[in-house]
């Protein structure tokens, strides 16, 4: 088959061309480039070589590049939800930088472009590009669909996920003082330790039993092994397992008593075993787990559970999502009433809730088409990729309502993601192939290009610099830089590099905020 004949095939079957991107750009994705490895961002490059051989490759692709993003931003919003409340508090502050990066951003753009000879549509659309923002919807109506405004989005678009990717590569590890940051629960770890305890102390008395910081689980008393459940004081000579973070138990155990030199109670399997538990039961999924009957129904406790990659101290305020996995430490007789309290069924929990994923989108994709005028002549929209995310995020924090249960289970949530975002940066590619090859080599290329870089370098100084000095850890700092630029791929880098639960819950914070602005400021660019 010639070259002619194979482009038209493929101009053809757009479906073909899709896939073909998505397996040569996982196939780039996988090269190191440096300290960079482009991930889920080969769909982008290889959708811009392959569309820059014929325009038509990208045509008919919006329905797909819409179902891409929606799918990202809603499964992004209900992953990021459940924390976004509990850490608004120390994210305000970064939020400010945000603004301030984007309007500085905003500035820094209209004059260079100015001062080297571009139009507004120009750098309209390079701002939205460059900060991988849908909106260049608002640019495009705003410069009356001037093709400068996608020429200059086409050229930006690459170079922002370029700068973004070394930028979180250059931060994403380090560990410069975060001190109005609370440590993350993934860096933090679990540690399970027996205390043999050498004083009689009341449990409220034990640092850390309160706020539980600290766990117990076993128990072993006058040679009895019992569930560390409903008791009352320690005894002198209690051997007990003590669950928490490694400082915290420390601490724990040294107001006890001393570690254990007779090993450790967890071998002890006759009287009292743990096993992990699947969470699949539906009457579990959206509850705390301080709403559950665990000491009643099986006398036993919960000490873990486990989400994805991420091991957390079983708190009673911690609500169960499907497909956690919990370590539960009940009597060995009631382990089969375990299985069946807990549901432990892999093909349920396996099965995505069509009713509540397909509302939630829907309920989101209704907010984003919620148009407000403001003063000015500008108008205002979430649009189909900031509306699935705040709807998103606002049913991740509920969990459930009613009958309703919003939360995914996380592999589900995981594969749903990658998929949606490899959708939307392929097509996104092959549309803007033909306008990134006709300028990329051209002077007005050059200055959009450098234009574009700039600007998010400077964004990138104040939001990163901010979040330092403001006292945050370099992973929420690396995450609302993600948010801030509104990519992706930046976000799925920054996850590949770092397991850091904080890392998402900043950009959820970042990218609906900054979606926000965008879409105002890039109209007054467009002036």
């Amino acid at each position: 088959m010639s070259g002619a004949h194979l482009l038209d095939h493929l101009a053809a079957n757009p479906l073909l061309t899709l896939m073909l991107v998505l397996s040569t750009g996982a196939l780039l994705g996988q090269i190191k480039f440096g300290p960079l490895r482009f991930g889920a961002a080969g769909a982008l490059f290889m959708g811009l070589v392959i569309g820059a051989f014929d325009a038509r490759l990208g045509n008919g692709l919006g329905m797909v590049k819409s179902l891409g993003v929606v799918l990202f931003c809603y499964t992004v919003g209900l992953a990021a939800g459940s924390t976004f409340v509990s850490d608004l508090k120390r994210q305000w502050s970064l939020m400010v930088a945000g603004i301030v990066g984007l309007g500085a951003m905003a500035a820094a753009g209209r004059l260079l472009g100015d001062l080297l000879g571009l139009s507004p549509a120009h750098v309209a659309g390079a701002y939205a590009g460059v900060l991988t923002s849908p909106a260049i919807d608002a640019a495009t109506t705003a410069t009356h669909g001037s093709s400068d405004t996608l020429v200059g989005y086409a050229l930006a678009y690459p170079t922002g996920v370029v700068i973004g990717m070394v930028a979180v590569a250059l931060v994403v590890g380090r560990r410069w003082p975060g001190k109005r940051d609370n440590r993350s629960m993934a860096e933090a770890g679990i540690v399970a330790i027996t205390c043999h305890v050498k004083r009689q102390a009341e449990l409220r008395e034990v640092p850390g039993f309160t706020d539980q910081s600290v766990k117990f689980s076993y128990l072993e008393r006058d040679g009895d092994m019992r569930v560390a459940r409903g008791l009352g004081p320690l005894l002198p000579d209690d051997r007990v397992l003590v669950i928490g973070s490694p400082d915290d138990v420390e601490h724990a155990i040294a107001f006890l008593g001393h570690a254990s030199q007779q090993g450790d109670l967890t071998h002890l399997r006759r009287d009292v075993d743990f096993r992990r538990f699947l969470v699949s039961s539906p009457h579990l999924v959206g509850r705390s787990i301080g709403e559950l009957n665990v000491q009643t129904d099986l006398h036993g406790v919960i000490t873990r559970v486990r989400r994805g990659d991420l091991d957390m101290l079983a708190r009673d305020d911690l609500v169960l999502q499907p497909g956690d996995r919990v370590l539960a430490v009940v009597p060995s007789n009631q382990i089969e009433d375990a299985v069946d309290f807990f549901g432990d069924s892999e093909r349920h929990v396996s099965q995505v809730d069509a009713l509540t994923m397909g509302l939630g989108i829907s309920l989101g994709l209704l907010a984003g088409s919620v148009v407000l005028p403001l003063p000015g002549g500008i108008r205002f929209a979430l649009g189909a990729a900031a509306g699935p995310l705040v709807v998103g995020m606002a049913l991740g924090a509920l969990h459930r309502t009613g009958p309703f249960r919003w939360d995914l289970p996380g592999a589900v949530n995981a594969t749903l993601r990658q998929l949606g975002l490899m959708i939307f940066l392929a097509a996104v590619g092959l549309a803007s192939g033909p306008a990134f090859l006709s300028q990329a080599f051209t002077l007005t290329g050059a200055k959009i290009i450098f234009v574009s870089g700039a600007s998010l370098v400077l964004g990138t100084v104040i939001v990163l610099a901010g979040a330092r000095l403001i006292g945050l850890s370099a992973q929420r700092a690396t995450g609302g830089f993600a948010g801030f630029v509104g990519q992706p791929a930046i976000l799925a880098f920054a996850n590949a590099k770092v397991n850091d639960e904080r890392i998402e819950s900043a950009y959820g914070a970042l990218f609906a905020l900054g979606t926000i602005i965008k879409i105002l400021l890039v109209q007054v660019i467009a002036r």
